[in-house]
C-alpha cells in the first residue's frame, strides 16, 4: 500500500523508544530488550538508533546487566524536531520534493502542497517536545 508520508524506521524507532524512556522518569535505565519489545522492532537498530542519540547529547547510558539508556536532558528541552534531525539529518523545506534544478513546467504539478506539508511536519515536531507525551498528574 503506497503512503504519502513515510518515516524511515529509524525516525520511528527513535521517536517511540525516546517517548517511553521519557515516560520512565526517574525509575531507573531502560534497556534495549524493553524498547525491542515495546516497538517490536530490532534489538540491533534500536542498539545503532541508541547510540547516534547518546551520541549527540539527548541520552546517556550505562553498560552491563543493570544497564541501559536514560534522558541526559529534561524532557521539556528535547522537541521531535531534535530527534529527528539527529536521525535524518537537517529537514529541509524544498521547492521541488524530487530535488531537481530545473521543472519542465512553468508550474510545479504539486502545486506546492509538499512545502506545505514538510512546513506543517517541520512546525508539529517542532513545537512537540519529550514531556506533551508525558502524562499530566
Amino acid at each position: 500500500m503506497a503512503k504519502i508520508i513515510n518515516l524511515t524506521e529509524a525516525a520511528s524507532i527513535a521517536f517511540h523508544s525516546m517517548i517511553i524512556i521519557a515516560q520512565q522518569g526517574h525509575k531507573g535505565q531502560v534497556n534495549v530488550n524493553f524498547l525491542a519489545e515495546k516497538t517490536s522492532s530490532s534489538k540491533f537498530h534500536i542498539s545503532k538508533v541508541m547510540q547516534k542519540l547518546v551520541k549527540d547529547g539527548f541520552l546517556g547510558s550505562h553498560r552491563g546487566p543493570a544497564g541501559g539508556f536514560f534522558l541526559a536532558k529534561e524532557p521539556e528541552k528535547i522537541t521531535l524536531l531534535n530527534i529527528y534531525e539527529s536521525i535524518e539529518g537537517k529537514l529541509e523545506v524544498t521547492k521541488c520534493p524530487l530535488n531537481r534544478p530545473a521543472c519542465p513546467f512553468k508550474v510545479c504539478l504539486f502545486d506546492g502542497v509538499t512545502v506545505k506539508m514538510t512546513r506543517d511536519f517541520r512546525d508539529f515536531i517542532r513545537n512537540h517536545s519529550l514531556a506533551h507525551y508525558l502524562e499530566k498528574k
